[in-house]
């Protein structure tokens, strides 16, 4: 009654501005979460979710704490209202329009208690006309959003006639939630007589002649189309206006926008800009990040303005180059076959980087505070690109904002994955929409580098179907082809020419292209005769061959490659009670999703021991094994351990696929599976959920410099080589020194090593320096006993930059495994200065293998390095950054310091 009373008192007020346009927050409204069966009616608040509103309303504990993700599967088993009262929308309004950004994802929509929609599709944008509705509302308007049940829904639509041919089922890889809820903004927009709302914007940047994955003409000029989707009906004769301004609000080029076309509901144009008019926009590394802020004016008739957009631009060309080798390429000793390389501004460059996956299972937490903190890492981290993983969402715009500041390039998938999918039309038109809206979405943003149509679908599931069902392979990959080559590819070409286009992580490329019929790609699949072609993935849970580089793959590119490792026992202890932490407690071993349990039950012991056996069997066979006689000890060395051999795995193909780029495979890029956790469990990530950096990010930062130095060790041969990496776009020059040492850290002095070996590597190339028989330059010795420091001191320029840099990296070799080494007492000692903001490491007696600086729970810390080896009488003085605190400062008195040494010690 109050609410309906409320309705009617606001009615006279809002008609007499019922002919200007409204825009309401959804969330600026007090909503309701209900639930009929668990008798269940609380506030709720969106953007959110059902698991979220309950644990804010203390209806359930923290959500990701212990075994709550099966605790808590009533949840996602059943079906959730959100609701509210539009207390203050006008009658009267000449259009009214609710704009949904994101529905998770099978609801049903109500207003005035007249049905208005249903929707099943996560990932797009609904914008839905209720003027009619909400002009015959006779009481308060109420709006109700049902959420289905996603799991049970989806086992529905399995148990459907003629839907047995699809390999439904439920994989749990992650944490199990399947949250249900308004997971993005919303609004409520009313329009009077002949006005437009914008609710999407295309602008797309590129080089005049351009198309999707074909190499730009660098001196052409560029070309701005920008395309307005509106709500409400454009006016006859529209026309676009622009402006573009720099980061100092200074105008650089302005006018109306040519060759204007328009509907009722979207309109286009275009226009030149000189290229010597604007600068380039760069990654990180490779130049500055110049943005532009562009503002779009929709302009009626009678030449005023009805609808402005401002987006924030970069001008720069980013294209996979797929083209064959040339006979210059091959010339120069590249193997024939096709090129898998990014090129930005026309320079080709190494992309280094890691797999980006959702940061939190509750996306609505996810803001641009976290995320700029998490970025920052990668930078950090010398990573100038992220693969966003398919399976998770498309990226907010904040992240892409975040990503063009620092220069991070954002390689996109459409959210397909490790699956094969229908074709029916509703399921295609679904599809292609979702493709649209996302495309049109985020294209504007510089830090876009690539559209990719899903997650390992040619190299896994094709490969998978053939096998299993060959005689329906032909049309299961005519299926394929009728999703991701003539649905989602035009949904990029049709939108965009400056990204390139891909159906498939992980692929061979295409044979040939075309723009004007289906189905524009001839994929090349396993036609891989005479050449080197596309780019691949690993892994090899076989821990006893990790570090035989034989057995890793030759490509042009390398996506995807890990290992999995437990997170600390710091952030154990957030997640899980203390009698839970041990390696293999029931806790542990139930959120350990490697490998995943392939159903919703709960006993998942069989498939995650493998998981727990794979991480003990390679802790053992390469390191100290931890035996403390204080549990919570041991457990937190076993835990790093994991992390040690973790890093060390990665760094070794991170060596291999950087060392390609002087082979006859030309490897540009290597991306490692995977940047960040969401939760605290053993995974592949090398930042734990907190923002806490495992050993393998401080590996993979020091792997990826500019300039590296790397060794290379044939087990069967006994041959070590040691090589230098330069991934600079001009040659530089220096000198390598090796020198053999015994774990006490006295020099072995009657071999030959290395001293003052001069070295030149070329523009994105390697060069061995050296090449030893270890049976002969070890005669005599015992490999336990020995280690070889490797360093590299050389002069280059980075691109865009003038000046010479010195550039300089160490690097360090055991030829025996340092389970079975002989490791002496390193004597580690730690100091800190408060005033210098600095910790200085010291190894006084020996040799210090890993020498980790830990620190207590409660603050997040990063350090200018970690997990580094010392020689004895070294010191190394580091800065560090700390992320978050709530310690106050005390968490300095709790730092330590450990090596591998620690791991023999009983305490």
């Amino acid at each position: 009654m109050h609410q309906r009373q409320a309705w009617k008192v606001l009615t006279p007020v809002l008609l007499q501005i019922a002919t200007a346009q409204q825009v309401t927050d959804l969330s600026t409204y007090s909503w309701t979460l209900q639930n009929e069966v668990g008798n269940i009616s609380i506030p709720a608040r969106i953007p959110s979710y059902a698991h979220l509103d309950l644990q804010a309303n203390n209806v359930v504990g923290q959500l990701e704490y212990g075994l709550n993700d099966f605790d808590l599967r009533w949840i996602w088993m059943q079906n959730w209202t959100y609701s509210t009262v539009l207390s203050d929308l006008s009658s009267s309004a000449a259009q009214t329009y609710l704009l949904f950004q994101g529905l998770d994802t099978f609801t049903s929509i109500e207003l005035c208690g007249q049905h208005v929609a249903s929707t099943n599709n996560q990932f797009r944008q609904y914008y839905l006309d209720v003027s009619d509705i909400l002009s015959d509302c006779n009481e308060s308007p109420l709006l109700s959003i049902n959420f289905g049940s996603a799991p049970q829904i989806a086992e529905d639509i399995a148990n459907e006639p003629g839907q047995e041919m699809w390999p439904y089922g439920t994989e749990i890889p992650g944490p199990a939630y399947a949250p249900a809820g308004p997971w993005q903004p919303a609004y409520a927009v009313q329009l009077g007589q002949s006005q437009v709302h914008p609710r999407n914007v295309l602008v797309d940047i590129y080089k005049q002649g351009q198309r999707n994955n074909l190499i730009p003409d660098q001196d052409q000029p560029w070309v701005m189309n920008a395309s307005i989707d509106v709500l409400g009906t454009l006016p006859d004769g529209a026309s676009l206006s622009y402006t573009v301004k720099d980061a100092s609000n200074g105008t650089v080029v302005s006018g109306n926008l040519a060759d204007v076309n328009q509907t009722d509901s979207v309109v286009t144009g275009s226009i030149t800009i000189p290229k010597d008019s604007v600068d380039l926009w760069w990654p990180v590394g490779m130049g500055p990040q110049t943005l532009y802020y562009v503002t779009i004016d929709v302009m009626s008739a009678s030449n005023q303005a009805i609808a402005s957009v401002t987006r924030r631009v970069g001008f720069r060309t980013i294209v996979l180059n797929e083209t064959p080798v040339t006979d210059d390429q091959i010339a120069l000793g590249i193997a024939p076959g096709n090129n898998w390389h990014f090129e930005i501004n026309g320079h080709p460059f190494y992309a280094k980087g890691s797999n980006f996956i959702p940061p939190d299972v509750f996306w609505p937490r996810v803001n641009a505070s976290t995320t700029r903190t998490l970025l920052n890492s990668v930078v950090a981290g010398n990573q100038n690109m992220l693969r966003v993983w398919s399976s998770g969402a498309y990226s907010p715009d904040f992240m892409y904002d975040i990503a063009d500041e620092l220069g991070i390039l954002l390689w996109s998938e459409f959210e397909f994955g490790d699956a094969l999918y229908p074709v029916n039309p509703e399921f295609l038109s679904n599809v292609y929409e979702e493709a649209v809206y996302q495309v049109r979405r985020v294209n504007h943003h510089p830090s876009l580098a690539y559209w990719a149509g899903g997650n390992e679908l040619e190299n896994l599931e094709l490969p998978t179907a053939n096998e299993s069902d060959p005689e329906r392979f032909p049309q299961l990959l005519a299926e394929y082809e009728q999703l991701f080559l003539t649905t989602l590819f035009p949904a990029v070409f049709e939108n965009t020419r400056s990204i390139s286009y891909a159906p498939s992580s992980t692929s061979n490329g295409f044979i040939s292209l075309n723009f004007t019929d289906p189905p524009y790609f001839q994929e090349r699949y396993d036609n891989t005769t005479g050449g080197i072609y596309g780019e691949t993935d690993y892994y090899n849970y076989d821990s006893s061959v990790a570090f035989n580089t034989s057995a890793y793959p030759v490509g042009r590119f390398s996506n995807e490659f890990g290992y999995h490792s437990m997170p600390s026992l710091q952030t154990w202890r957030q997640y899980i009670p203390d009698d839970q932490l041990s390696f293999n407690s029931t806790h542990v071993i139930y959120r350990n999703r490697h490998y995943p349990p392939g159903s919703l039950n709960t006993t998942n012991y069989a498939n995650t021991s493998k998981g727990m056996g794979e991480m003990t069997l390679a802790a053992q066979r390469w390191y100290p094994t931890p035996h403390k006689s204080d549990s919570i000890a041991n457990f937190s060395a076993w835990c790093w351990t994991t992390q040690v051999f973790q890093a060390e795995y990665y760094g070794s193909q991170i060596q291999f696929y950087r060392r390609g780029s002087g082979l006859p495979q030309r490897t540009l890029g290597s991306l490692y599976w995977q940047l960040e956790d969401q939760w605290a469990a053993p995974t592949w990530a090398g930042i734990e959920v907190d923002g806490r950096w495992k050993v393998l990010h401080y590996r993979a930062r020091d792997l990826y410099q500019n300039v590296v130095v790397s060794p290379f060790f044939d087990e069967s041969t006994r041959e070590l080589e040691v090589w230098v990496t330069s991934d600079l776009w001009e040659g530089v020059s220096g000198a390598v020194d090796a020198t053999w040492y015994f774990w006490n850290g006295t020099e072995v002095t009657n071999v030959k090593g290395l001293h003052g070996q001069e070295v030149s590597v070329g523009a994105l190339n390697s060069t061995r320096v050296w090449s030893v028989d270890l049976g002969e330059e070890l005669a005599g010795y015992d490999m336990e006993d020995i280690v070889l420091r490797m360093s590299v001191s050389a002069t280059g320029r980075r691109p865009n930059n003038e000046e010479k840099t010195p550039f300089t990296h160490t690097n360090w070799f055991h030829a025996s495994r340092l389970s079975e080494a002989n490791l002496v007492d390193p004597g580690l000692e730690i100091s800190h200065d408060q005033d210098g903001q600095t910790f200085t490491v010291s190894a006084k007696s020996g040799v210090s293998a890993f020498t980790w600086i830990d620190y207590p729970a409660g603050v997040v810390v990063t350090f200018d390095d970690n997990g580094f080896w010392l020689g004895k009488g070294e010191s190394k003085r580091l800065g560090y950054n700390v992320t978050g605190d709530t310690t106050g400062g005390a968490w300095v008195q709790g730092v330590t310091v450990q090596s591998l040494w620690n791991n023999t010690l009983d305490d």
